[in-house]
């Protein structure tokens, strides 16, 4: 019997070096490598060895035939990947028929090197991949800051809580919390100091503010960014446990990747059901009370090019109505091909929606296309949404929204700062102009990709770190140590 990975796959490639027949792909030295919404298993070559369901650090792999529910569909998912790859044709006989890459050795430390003192800032998943790298494959001593009080990053306060799995990467990163050459400085700023006292610093801060729509009326009250929300129902010691106003009948959610269909899930959950997540108890008590019976989710593209992922949105079907607005929606979806995004699409209920009428008995969500926002209207509140129609602009009545359209960074006091990309400039994690400095994760490269992605980006910015040690590049705090020895 096969496995297959499922819905949460957090897409770090622990499993691919599991593997002992290469059967997981893509792999991270294969071109569709972070562009996947989740890595695959062949079932013509899995030998059914379980080792990657032992490595999996988010309980994502299961034998196929073990899969039921919502997660059975995910046996046809890994098995599609496969339809049509090349394949090693002249060796039937073998159950492992993928190519395998050849051997790279990507660092060479020469055997004197002297242990690295270095300040890892920020303990979400960039920050923690740097820190693992450094732990296990270099002498070097790290200290970890961060300015909560509590580890974890985005895996704590940004994965939503009826994801358990996703969450349970944040143990593997804990083990290093205890590490012998490891130092954690909670609820501590990293201030412009720190470089002088270290040989090299990695900044792995994440990026949580909104980017703007750019649309009349965006900062009405009523008007909250994602990170509020999220961090609303997360716990996040900067979030008040009333910031989050749910006596609207209908919330509009302003973009529809993963963060926008979190939020319309748990804000049309059944409070029970939450009840066994590790939400926040005050977020807990207002869903009880919620008068939120609609959730309309504002896709500026088709249902061909969605942002959300797969996974994401086989996890809310069962809720979901497709607004039949505009022809072109209709047209994608019926056309589109099998184990698309947009055929995904296609078994759901299709309406034409009222959107001056209040919304309908139970709970739902309603996902819109090709419908940017225009304006957000309203004088003291938040009082609706316009948005493109077959005839015009529309006005979806609503009194509270959530701008869920993309993050962007904040500027790193002390680091250079690109306004226009919210990211702290820099090669290969190495910043523009400061020696010894270095970014990993969202501030480095951007808001792209999820969990798995920080793996392969923060040892881009290790190795980079290490090229300039052993090249003698880093300040002179580094040479001094060297010249004592």
């Amino acid at each position: 019997m096969a496995f297959a990975i499922t819905q949460t796959c957090c897409a770090d490639a622990s499993c691919v070096s599991a593997c002992p027949v290469n059967c997981i792909h893509p792999t991270p030295d294969e071109p569709d490598f972070g562009h996947t919404d989740l890595l695959y298993i062949d079932p013509a070559a899995c030998i059914d060895c379980g080792a990657c369901a032992d490595a999996c650090p988010v309980d994502a792999i299961f034998p196929a035939g073990d899969l039921t529910g919502p997660l059975r569909v995910y046996e046809e998912i890994n098995a599609e990947y496969y339809a049509g790859r090349d394949v090693l044709a002249d060796v039937p006989a073998t159950p492992n028929f993928h190519r395998w890459a050849p051997p790279s050795f990507t660092r060479v430390l020469p055997s004197d090197f002297a242990p690295l003192d270095v300040a890892v800032v920020g303990t979400g998943p960039a920050g923690m991949y740097a820190v693992e790298d450094l732990l296990l494959h270099t002498n070097a001593s790290v200290t970890l800051i961060d300015r909560l009080p509590v580890a974890g990053g985005l895996i704590r306060y940004g994965v939503a809580p009826d994801h358990p799995s996703t969450k349970k990467i944040g143990e593997t990163f804990a083990r290093f919390h205890d590490h012998p050459r490891l130092r954690l400085k909670l609820g501590t700023e990293a201030g412009p100091g720190l470089a002088g006292r270290h040989d090299a610093v990695i900044y792995a801060v994440g990026a949580t503010q909104a980017r703007p729509l750019g649309v009349p009326g965006e900062d009405l009250p009523g008007s909250l960014p994602a990170a509020s929300v999220v961090g609303w129902y997360n716990g996040h010691p900067d979030i008040a446990v009333d910031a989050v106003d749910l006596s609207a009948e209908r919330v509009v959610v302003v973009g529809a990747g993963n963060v926008a269909l979190d939020i319309a899930r748990i804000l049309t959950a059944d409070p029970d059901a939450l009840a066994e997540t590790p939400i926040a108890p005050a977020a807990l008590e207002r869903l009880r009370s919620s008068k939120v019976r609609e959730v309309v989710l504002l896709a500026r593209r088709g249902p061909e090019t969605a942002a959300y992922t797969r996974p994401e949105l086989l996890a809310l079907a069962d809720t979901v109505v497709v607004d039949a607005h505009d022809p072109r929606i209709a047209a994608a979806v019926d056309a589109a091909a099998p184990g698309s995004k947009a055929a995904l699409l296609r078994g759901l209920p299709r309406e034409e929606v009222d959107w001056s009428a209040p919304p309908p008995a139970g709970r739902r969500v309603v996902l819109r296309f090709h419908s940017a926002p225009v304006a957000f209207t309203g004088d003291a509140e938040v009082r609706g949404v316009r948005v493109p129609g077959p005839a015009g602009e529309v006005e979806i009545a609503t009194g509270r929204v959530v701008r869920a359209a993309g993050f962007r960074g904040t500027p790193v006091p002390g680091l250079p700062f690109d306004a226009a990309t919210g990211t702290v400039p820099n090669a290969a994690g190495r910043v523009d102009g400061m020696p010894g400095t270095y970014v990993a994760g969202w501030i480095k490269r951007g808001p792209s990709g999820g969990i798995g992605a920080n793996k392969a980006c923060a040892r881009e910015t290790v190795g980079a770190l290490l090229e300039d040690a052993v090249a003698g590049r880093l300040p002179l705090r580094r040479k001094a140590r060297l010249l004592r020895r």
